[in-house]
């Protein structure tokens, strides 16, 4: 392991054990687990947590299994689909639209295991990094710090290095690595590439073209399709809070409450779909600027991801509700649209605020549901 990433990189073999004691007899995590867990026999899961000696093993047995029973209580079907896109004499950088804070990774891995294949490592904010133990558990996870709100020197240092980290995953390390399409979830489910996300990638190797750069990592988008998000009304309620108070910004106890709200919530069916690499797209680029090659590279994985989801009968009532119409009646049921619509009367239940706006409220979830099969369309046509 090259100590140049030690600051950011996800924990050595040789630090896994004290990392594992340190997070055990930490209040903080022992209250999450739990919570997560109230069953749990804390002697029996503090011995096996403390038999592990690498990452691969603590993945391979701990993380797996406490995802797929997590998997199990809120999801009604997990899957995977279109595996032959992977091309495993490479490393891949996987980039998807972001759902859930913590399970798009923590599902993604899971799956990969189910087919044989390694982890990737897997790219976290340090804003969610609210408490030491939770810093020292996703870096066992195989995580690697993605620094923010640093001023813009220390920005564009801290970008630099990560994009010669993600280059020596790919290139040295023989690590494929996953990493949201934006910095937080599309609260209205509008799944856009960043543009100064691609311009971090491009970063590293120095002086080499942002085409070139970009096609070393072997890009590979993944389209993350939720039938239900147990989120959604947390998104709907800061939207209203924004709308009512520009200066609204969620507080760390709002990031704690989405992330548990995202783990323990029923979700439906989920369904991961791996798109094809886009080299061969990118080779096909004849633009000399690199601002408008950004650009094309930037839609070239939001179609990849947009054709790619899976749609649900409550994205098509969504947008015949939203609109007004009988466009995809054909593709529920009457029985179909009593039940979404109770399921967003009772999201909207949740919803804690001093004014609450039903209708807008309602209209912004339409929005997110319908806004995935709007652009599964324009991606199709």
């Amino acid at each position: 392991m090259n100590k140049e990433f030690d600051d950011i990189a996800p924990l050595a073999d040789d630090e896994v054990r004290q990392a594992i004691q340190d997070i055990l007899v930490d209040p903080g995590f022992q209250h999450a687990v739990r919570y997560i867990m109230p069953d749990i026999d804390w002697e029996g899961f503090s011995a096996a947590m403390s038999s592990y000696n690498t990452k691969h093993d603590f993945q391979f047995d701990m993380i797996y299994n406490t995802v797929w029973m997590l998997a199990r209580k809120s999801t009604t079907l997990l899957k995977g689909e279109c595996w032959d896109n992977i091309d495993g004499s490479v490393e891949h950088l996987f980039i998807s639209n972001h759902r859930d804070i913590v399970l798009d990774a923590g599902f993604l891995n899971i799956l990969r295991c189910e087919q044989n294949l390694d982890t990737t490592e897997i790219a976290i904010g340090d804003n969610l990094l609210i408490h030491s133990w939770i810093e020292k558990l996703v870096r066992l996870n195989k995580s690697f710090i993605v620094r923010r709100g640093l001023g813009v020197r220390e920005q564009l240092t801290a970008s630099k290095h990560m994009s010669d980290y993600i280059h020596y995953c790919i290139t040295t390390k023989g690590e494929s690595v996953w990493l949201a399409q934006r910095e937080g979830r599309a609260k209205d489910s509008n799944d856009r590439t960043q543009i100064s996300l691609l311009k971090m990638l491009a970063l590293s190797p120095e002086k080499t073209p942002f085409i070139d750069s970009i096609r070393e990592l072997n890009i590979i988008p993944i389209a993350i399709s939720y039938e239900y998000d147990p989120c959604d009304y947390l998104k709907a309620k800061e939207f209203q809070l924004k709308r009512d108070n520009p200066e609204f910004k969620k507080s760390q106890r709002d990031d704690l409450l989405n992330m548990e709200i995202g783990i323990l919530g029923q979700k439906g069916n989920v369904i991961f779909r791996f798109g094809t690499c886009i080299n061969a797209e990118i080779d096909k680029i004849t633009e000399p600027d690199k601002r408008v090659q950004v650009e094309i590279i930037a839609n070239i994985i939001d179609k990849e991801i947009h054709r790619n989801y899976e749609i649900f009968a409550g994205n098509y009532i969504a947008h015949d509700l939203l609109h007004n119409e009988q466009r995809f009646a054909d593709k529920y049921t009457g029985e179909d649209v009593d039940k979404f619509k109770n399921y967003l009367h009772k999201q909207i239940e949740k919803i804690d605020i001093e004014n609450k706006d039903i209708d807008y409220l309602w209209s912004k979830l339409l929005e997110m549901y319908s806004n995935i099969l709007k652009n599964h369309l324009i991606a199709r046509a």
